[in-house]
Parts: structure tokens; C-alpha cells; sequence
């Protein structure tokens, strides 16, 4: 299908491999692991001739974006150090397995790869949330690990690997008794996509959620530093990287450890951003974002910031949040929403439901299904419950299995009944091009909104920002045409920005800026300016047929 957000079926399902790269060797010293962060068991020791940094790595990732960033650093690390980082898994020496421990599906991927890898006789390392919130699983006993923390150490645990040992490296990065963000930012990197860069800003979170893992595998709270994040995004910059995303298991908590906000980070990174580049902002959670609702409409105006915010629900019923501990109500959600919606004109607003919770009963359920209905979210990712171990809700008592997927199925079929991108039809918009479509016939494109818009595969589009024609729409898709200079001329000069004139030739939006008016002149007056410019487009479109 094409669409969903960059063409992902789920943003915490996402499955990459990272490819090959040029790379310098550089020498290093060896590092010795330290007691305390290490268990080290002795396997039938390989001969003397393995020379470390000259074997071949395929690394597989789970989950969300912050993962893809630690799978980056680790490749650009053994990469520098001399190893061949592959896509191709059966010619690899060595698998190294970024876990996910979200859901159940995801860490079934895990086991099903570590099975794969035993059965073909490779190397396995295991890092990522799986093995951080449970090293004792059954399935991993034996093989290496690398904490969520100590991804800048994945040298020393693959080449102790390839010596036949079995090393885990868990532990948090620390300063005096205070939990860093991890991992310096300014480790090498191999990039999955060249023109984006994901710098995380930090990791764990502040929430209790029953129904979560991953608090087990990254923790409490830890930032870093506005400088270092800054940094990050010059160098970035520098490289030829023309988006970056700013991830984290809660970018909403941001600086909360370090005396500092969201968007104290934000106004400083802006200054940075070059023209032609843009910002995508990553999840947040609804509690952390309440108190900075006029910064953020400020931010998420910015000409290059995308307006843009991923904002999980969970659930429509107050019960069920609460039950869930999810610290906010719905009455709460709505209001950032209708907030944000009201400062930041055409904002994207996606949104996560869970289907099944052990306390959801049938009202609670109708509660969800009537937020979905009021909001017509442009990007829902709908998420049938699965227990997690070692979790509260895994202890609850479950609703039978038919009624959840009847639950998961009503609330996927609202959704696919609506489509909020009919109305963009015929829009002229600005779009920066990062990305190959999953049908591999087009080039994505985002527009100011972050929507996905599909252009014809020409080479030379990638990585610039075009002007484009909406030909057509879909559900989770728009498709442009590439609008050339000639015809940029002819669009009203009064318009300096296409995605402006856009906005305002919507019938819609006209419609919502007329109710909002409060005087009855500024009435009659964005009333006759939209008259004359629906009648100068028209004639515009009659000219150029």
C-alpha cells in the first residue's frame, strides 16, 4: 500500500538493514571491559590467525527511530574500525540484532533471526530494548550483548565475539550520580537514508505506563546537553543531511533532568537549520507538551520545522488512561489538539490507539471510536493489546481474543473510511524530497505538513525542494506533479510561499478563517480576497490547459 507515515505500517515496526559505506580505518586502543559491566563466559576459543576488524556485519533493526539511530552509530563504529558493514545477511560473518520489546511481534522477529543465525552458523550480538529489559530470556543465553547505553563499545563486544567470547556490556553512562543521554553524539555514523540524520535527544522516560516495556530497557530520564544536540545538527548539516529528526522515547520530557525544555532546545536549533532544510519533531507524550502549547505553535510555524506532531491517545475513556497510568486525560489530549490546531494552520496531528486493553469495556471502546471520528487524524496507528512480561497489565485479566480483534478491526475500518487529504487536491505546495516509495516507482516528498507526496522517480529530484501540483489524493498519500519555473511565474506574486497560496485557495480553510473573524469588515474583506483569488486561479488553470 502506499503511505502511511514515510511507509510505515507502524512507527514502532519498523525492520532495516544499513548498507555499505566508504570508511577510513583508523587505529584504536584496545579496550579492556570493565568488571562491574561485564559477564564474560569462555567459548571453544578460535585459532590465533582471526584478525579483528577484517570480518564482514549484517545488522538488523526493530522499533522506532531512536533504535535506527543506535544501529547507525554501531555500523559507522565497526565501519571505521575496518569491518565490512553488508546487506547481504548469508555472506556476513557476523549478525548484529537490534531489539525492539514494544510488542510481542517484534520480539518474535528477534527470536525467528537468532534461531536463523544458529541454524547458518554466524556470529550473533544482540543490543537494543530486548536484551536491556531482560538478558536472562531464553533465547539470547549464550550470546553477546550490548547495552542500550554502551552502543559506543559494539567494537569490543564484536571482536571479542569473533574471538569465540560471549560479552555483555549493560550500564548506564553517568556523571557523578546523574543518568546521561548515552553514547556521545559525535560517534561515526553510517546513515540508512544519507539525506536524514536522527539525533536523539534523549532516553527514558518520566511515565509508569502498565502496559509498556521499554521504561525496563531504557530507563529514567536522561538529556543531553542543548550544545551537544546543536552540534550534532551542524555537523549533520555539513554532511549534506537535509532533514533531521529529533526522536526519543518522549521528546515532550526533553531537559527535564537538566534544568532545561523542549523548547529552549528548539529555539536554538532552529538558528541552524539552512534554507532548503527541514526539522521533524518526534514523539511526545500529552502530559509534557500542556505546559508549552504557545511555544510550540511558535515552533511548529517555523517556515522549517514541519508542522507536524506525533501525539499518542491510547484511548478516548478517562478508566482506561488511568488504568493505563498514562497521567493526562482525554478531555486534556482534545484540548492540545483543538490548541494546536487553532495556532498552527494545517497542522498533522498522529495519534496511536491501543484496541483490547484488559480494562476496556465496550463504552470505554466507543469512547475511542468517537475521538477517531471527531479528529479524522491524517496518520493513526491503530495497535491491538499485547501483554507484555513483567508488566502490570500483563497481570490483568485479558479480554478473549475475538473481542479484541472485532475491537482492532471497527477502529481500522473508521479510519480507513476517512479521507482528510481530498480537499488538497489541485494545491500547489513545496516539498523537500528525502525518500524512495515502498513501490520503488516513486520519490517521497513532504510537504510543509509532513504529508507524503509522491513524485516521479527522477534523480535528480532527490534531495531538493520542488514546487508541485496535487494531481491526486489517496488515503494516506497525496501525488505531485513538478511544477517548472515557467509556471511558477504565473502563481499571484502576492504569494511568496506556494504552500500559502495553497492554504488559502482550500474552500475549507476559508471557510474556518471567515468564522473566526471578529469584525464584521475583516469578514467582507477575507470573504472578497478569497472571491478574487478562486477567480484569478480558475483563470489561471483555464490559461494553462
Amino acid at each position: 500500500m502506499l503511505g502511511e507515515v514515510a511507509g510505515l505500517d507502524d512507527i514502532e515496526d519498523l525492520a532495516t538493514t544499513i548498507g555499505d559505506a566508504p570508511v577510513k580505518r583508523t587505529p584504536r586502543k584496545r579496550i579492556i571491559p570493565k568488571k562491574l559491566n561485564t559477564q564474560l563466559k569462555h567459548e571453544a576459543p578460535l585459532a590465533e590467525s582471526v584478525i579483528p576488524g577484517t570480518q564482514s556485519v549484517f545488522v538488523k533493526t526493530w522499533g522506532c527511530s531512536h533504535n535506527n539511530s543506535d544501529s547507525e552509530y554501531m555500523a559507522g563504529l565497526l565501519a571505521t574500525y575496518g569491518y565490512k558493514i553488508t546487506d547481504d545477511a548469508m555472506a556476513a560473518d557476523l549478525w548484529l540484532l537490534n531489539s525492539c520489546t514494544v510488542k510481542t511481534p517484534s520480539e518474535d522477529g528477534l527470536r525467528n533471526s537468532v534461531e536463523s543465525a544458529s541454524k547458518l552458523g554466524k556470529k550473533v550480538v544482540i543490543a537494543g530494548c530486548v536484551s536491556q529489559g531482560a538478558p536472562s530470556t531464553k533465547f539470547i543465553e549464550g550470546l553477546s550483548v550490548v547495552g542500550v547505553q554502551q552502543i559506543d563499545r559494539v567494537v569490543e563486544v564484536v571482536e571479542e565475539t569473533f574471538k569465540g567470547h560471549s560479552v555483555r556490556l549493560f550500564g548506564q553512562k553517568k556523571e557523578g550520580p546523574k543518568k546521561l543521554g548515552g553514547a556521545s553524539l559525535h560517534l561515526p555514523k553510517i546513515r540508512k537514508n544519507p539525506l536524514i540524520e536522527i539525533i536523539a535527544i534523549n532516553t527514558g522516560c518520566l511515565n509508569q505506563c502498565t502496559y509498556c516495556k521499554t521504561k525496563h530497557a531504557r530507563g529514567e530520564l536522561g538529556s543531553y546537553p542543548i550544545e551537544e544536540i546543536v552540534q550534532r545538527g551542524v555537523q549533520s548539516f555539513a554532511e549534506g543531511v537535509r532533514e533531521i529528526w529529533m526522536t526519543s522515547e518522549d521528546t515532550g520530557a526533553y531537559g527535564r533532568d537538566i534544568g532545561v525544555s523542549l523548547p529552549d532546545l528548539l529555539y536554538e536549533f532552529v538558528k541552524i537549520i539552512p534554507e532548503g532544510c527541514m526539522l521533524r519533531l518526534g514523539m511526545t507524550n500529552p502530559p509534557y507538551i500542556l505546559e508549552h502549547l504557545e511555544d510550540m505553535a511558535i515552533i511548529l510555524n517555523h517556515p522549517r520545522v514541519y508542522s507536524f506532531l506525533h501525539l499518542p491517545v491510547q484511548a478516548g475513556s478517562d478508566q482506561v488512561l488511568e488504568d493505563m497510568k498514562r497521567e493526562y486525560t482525554s478531555a486534556e489530549f482534545c484540548h492540545v489538539v483543538d490548541f494546536l490546531r487553532s495556532k498552527v494552520p494545517g497542522v498533522t496531528i498522529a495519534t496511536d490507539v491501543i484496541c483490547g486493553f484488559p480494562t476496556e469495556t465496550e463504552e470505554d471502546f466507543e469512547e475511542t471510536l468517537r475521538l477517531i471520528d471527531k479528529y479524522r487524524f491524517p496518520s493513526l496507528f491503530i495497535n491491538q493489546f499485547f501483554p507484555r512480561p513483567g508488566t502490570p497489565a500483563a497481570r490483568m485479566k485479558k479480554i478473549p481474543a475475538d473481542q479484541v480483534k472485532l475491537r482492532t478491526k471497527k477502529a481500522s475500518e473508521l479510519f480507513q473510511s476517512q479521507f482528510p487529504y481530498t480537499a488538497k487536491l489541485r494545491e500547489v505546495q513545496q516539498i523537500l524530497v528525502t525518500e524512495v516509495a515502498t513501490d520503488k516507482k516513486h520519490y517521497v516528498g513532504h510537504n510543509k505538513f509532513y504529508d507524503q507526496v509522491l513524485i516521479p522517480m527522477k534523480e535528480e529530484y532527490l534531495g531538493q525542494s520542488l514546487t508541485v501540483r496535487i494531481i491526486e489524493t489517496g488515503k494516506h498519500y497525496l501525488k505531485g506533479e513538478v511544477i517548472t519555473e515557467g509556471e511558477k511565474q504565473a502563481i499571484p506574486s502576492t504569494y511568496s510561499n506556494p504552500n500559502q497560496l495553497a492554504f488559502s485557495l482550500n474552500p475549507q480553510t476559508m471557510v474556518q478563517r471567515i468564522k473566526k473573524s471578529t469584525n464584521i469588515w475583516n469578514f467582507l474583506a477575507v470573504l472578497l480576497v478569497g472571491v478574487l483569488f478562486q477567480i484569478l486561479y480558475i483563470a489561471y488553470r483555464n490559461n494553462n490547459r
